[in-house]
């Protein structure tokens, strides 16, 4: 699948089957995640894998009505970005960290993979922090659902490039 073709078919998946992304493939996106353009190579993403202990420990966090949706993929993948004291370099290691995310699951697409981006409340309480050694020098972006699609996505309608580009003289 070439870049074009990834970008204009991923969807959102919230249905996924019940095996994990064997850990070979997960490294392969993950290590890929590392290329995301970043001013000044600052490296500023985390990511996290979330093991049985993890994600147990989140559920708890989030208590029963939360819980559930974190059941919806096999893998997660917690998300965040290494803060920092010049408000620039904040603003554009957090659009790295994001860009970054992006990459993990335009690749888990285009090894056949589903995905969904969710940034649940719990991930900004510091119970869900915690559960994930998240410590205080980093800010959350979202939790990755990655997994084998169970069901073929909705596809939404996209408003025309001519209503968001502009070409300037």
């Amino acid at each position: 699948m070439d870049a074009w073709e990834a970008i204009r078919t991923r969807r959102t998946h919230k249905a996924y089957g019940p095996d994990p992304v064997p850990r070979e493939l997960l490294e392969e996106l993950l290590e890929l995640a590392t290329w995301a353009p970043n001013h000044r190579l600052t490296n500023p993403w985390r990511l996290r894998v979330l093991g049985p202990t993890a994600l147990a420990a989140l559920k708890q966090a989030a208590g029963p009505e939360a819980a559930a949706k974190l059941d919806r993929a096999p893998t997660l993948v917690a998300v965040s970005v290494v803060t920092s004291d010049d408000p620039l370099q904040a603003e554009e290691d957090r659009d790295a960290a994001a860009a970054a995310a992006y990459i993990v699951l335009l690749a888990a697409h285009a090894r056949g993979l589903a995905g969904y981006w969710r940034t649940p409340g719990i991930l900004r309480e510091p119970a869900g922090r915690a559960a994930l050694g998240i410590g205080g020098g980093e800010r959350v972006l979202g939790l990755l659902h990655l997994g084998s699609p169970r069901q073929e996505p909705r596809v939404p309608e996209r408003a025309p490039g001519s209503d968001v580009i502009s070409w300037l003289d």
